[in-house]
């Protein structure tokens, strides 16, 4: 196995789901939005944007439209995260980023065909970045579940995202509260051909 900083970083990388209150450094939020903008996109569009929101008042709305959006949504096929978040929306404690100070949203054009493609490299760029600055990450996909919803994609619109674009994909960044289990990796994933 080969070691360097890049490859150790990606290896030590976890997803965080239990944050600490304390809200990230501005160099920090602003060295991880940079990452982002760094990745590859179809074509070289860079047609995202990555809308960064620290406010506790308007996060709070944020997962209360979707614990409402949630009450009358259908999911669209049987995948157990979306039917595990459609449950889990029933609770009053439901907390669909983990309670992360920070939630970057990474919305694009909704008639290009690489923008979920585009929005995701990116967020793994922040993610490893995120990682090497001592923050701990998450990928969370309700707000693309729910990217039609009218009550939370008006309320999107009203913080500064066009209207024109589809929401893609969300991190939750912030302090780890509880360092997570290193997940096995799955056999049978890579077929080298010579």
């Amino acid at each position: 196995m080969i070691h360097n900083e890049v490859l150790d970083c990606i290896r030590a990388r976890r997803s965080t789901r239990q944050f600490q209150e304390q809200q990230i450094e501005a160099e920090h939020l602003e060295a991880i939005l940079e990452a982002a903008i760094w990745a590859p996109s179809g074509g070289n569009n860079k047609s995202w944007l990555f809308t960064a929101i620290q406010n506790k008042d308007i996060l709070s709305k944020i997962n209360e439209l979707v614990r409402e959006g949630f009450q009358h949504w259908t999911p669209d096929d049987d995948y157990p995260g979306k039917l595990g978040a459609k449950a889990s929306a029933q609770r009053k404690d439901y907390h669909f980023f983990y309670h992360a100070p920070t939630l970057i949203i990474a919305s694009n054009r909704p008639n290009y065909e690489n923008a979920m493609a585009d929005c995701s490299l990116a967020l793994e760029n922040l993610f490893l970045a995120a990682h090497s600055l001592g923050l701990g990450s998450c990928y969370v996909n309700q707000l693309h579940w729910l990217r039609n919803d009218p009550e939370l994609r008006n309320y999107l619109l009203e913080l500064g995202i066009p209207k024109e674009h589809t929401i893609c994909s969300t991190a939750a960044v912030g302090y780890s509260g509880k360092e997570s289990n290193i997940p096995l990796r799955k056999d049978g994933t890579i077929c080298i051909i010579k």
